[in-house]
């Protein structure tokens, strides 16, 4: 596996592994079941982590503008990915949701990059 992709697998999981910890709970008023919501999460990240590694870099954009812009994508995706297969939570949940899980997971990956964790 090239070095990059396995950078991106191992922040994948990361965050997959911090977001379901965050928004499964989270999501629990749309009455779904854990391991729907569970899928969900998945599926958004899916939509939206890819992009976000292998898509921002290729747009010109650099430093904390890439950044922002990219954890602003991811939001909006994941946050539209929880209202198309939840509609009954609400925009605002969806948001608020989709903003803390990606803020928790964006918090972890500057924080291991700080320590000099692999990335």
């Amino acid at each position: 596996m090239n070095p990059y992709a396995a950078a991106w697998f191992r922040a994948f999981a990361l965050t997959v592994v911090i977001e379901l910890v965050v928004a499964v709970p989270l999501l629990a008023p749309s009455g779904a079941g854990r391991a729907r919501r569970a899928a969900i999460v998945v599926l958004a990240n899916l939509a939206s982590h890819p992009l976000v590694w292998f898509g921002f870099p290729q747009w010109g954009l650099v430093g904390t503008e890439r950044l922002v812009c990219a954890e602003l994508f991811a939001v909006a995706v994941e946050t539209a990915a929880y209202l198309l297969t939840l509609p009954v939570l609400g925009p605002q949940r969806a948001f608020a949701t989709s903003a803390l899980s990606n803020g928790t997971s964006l918090a972890a990956g500057l924080l291991f990059r700080a320590l000099g964790a692999p990335l």
